[in-house]
């Protein structure tokens, strides 16, 4: 039994509103997210997969990383793509002071220029949750969650259960997990393409999330 949800209860997106779970939306549209990048080579063959389908994306990216790989984070804007902040060092929300896990976002603010915000692990307490916007530096921040996590990140996740995570549960709308991480490349690198060859099959189109 997974520790996680792999399509997210509505109750819990009803106790916490404030948070974007998923985009409402008429058309057949699909939000792909990628986590835990940017990498120097996972992220470059991400961004070609994508390429491959005319998909847009978001990337919610490592302030670390970005600093370390900062034309690979080009590559993902001149691409198209959207990118949104994941603090600099990936930390616990639920672990770390308010004013530390802040601060961090908001280092993370010098590399990511983004109103939009995920939280690693999805964990974050509700008074880092209202300063937000002022650690990202915008007017108005937006938390994105998810409905669909895929668990490619988990080990012990076939790279067949990871599809079926992602087929069986995506509906128009949807905002998906992925990470371009060294962890879950196992996974990432036989159900990516898939699941793009087979949502656009059934008439779904990938977008970057705008808001």
């Amino acid at each position: 039994m997974h520790k996680y949800f792999i399509k997210v209860p509505w109750i819990i997106t009803k106790i916490f509103p404030d948070y974007i779970w998923s985009i409402p939306t008429s058309e057949k549209i699909i939000y792909l997210t990628f986590d835990d990048g940017p990498h120097p080579e996972i992220t470059p063959w991400v961004l070609e997969q994508l390429n491959k389908y005319n998909a847009l994306a978001s990337f919610f990216c490592i302030g670390s990383h970005v600093k370390q790989y900062p034309n690979v984070y080009d590559e993902i804007l001149n691409s198209g793509h959207a990118t949104g902040n994941h603090t600099q060092h990936h930390l616990n929300g639920w672990k770390t002071a308010t004013d530390e896990y802040l601060k961090d976002i908001s280092q993370a603010s010098h590399f990511i220029q983004s109103n939009l915000f995920r939280p690693p692990y999805g964990k974050i307490k509700m008074k880092q949750a209202k300063g937000i916007a002022n650690a990202l530096g915008v007017t108005k921040g937006k938390i994105i969650m998810w409905d669909v996590l895929n668990g490619d990140f988990d080990l012990s996740v076939s790279e067949e259960g990871c599809l079926s995570n992602v087929l069986k549960n995506v509906l128009p709308g949807s905002v998906v997990v992925f990470h371009d991480s060294e962890k879950a490349f196992r996974n990432l690198k036989q159900v990516l393409p898939t699941v793009l060859e087979t949502l656009q099959k059934q008439g779904y189109m990938f977008d970057k999330i705008r808001l």
